[in-house]
């Protein structure tokens, strides 16, 4: 089955399917925000005169949310470019 493929290219490949994976991460985030940004503008209509701690609270509370999918992002440009698990290898010398 693997006939063929060397064992570089197969880490290669290994690496960018986890980054695929790092990068649905970011799906979370996207719907939470949206959620996040919808109650918000919901209770601003409910109560205007809290309008200042509603967008507070709601900006705190996205900006800890994009975290997540940030980190996503880094673990899958570390993937991609960096190729740790390739130098790992290549550094066995096997």
């Amino acid at each position: 089955m693997l006939q063929g493929i060397t064992s570089e290219a197969f880490i290669l490949g290994c690496s960018a399917i986890g980054a695929g994976l790092a990068m649905i991460a970011g799906i979370g985030p996207g719907i939470g925000q949206g959620h996040a940004a919808g109650r918000g503008a919901e209770a601003v209509g409910r109560q205007p005169e809290a309008q200042a701690d509603i967008v507070r609270t709601m900006l705190l509370g996205q900006a800890v949310a994009e975290t997540t999918g940030i980190y996503g992002l880094i673990i899958a440009i570390i993937l991609l470019f960096v190729r740790p698990l390739l130098t790992a290898y290549l550094n066995l010398g096997l």
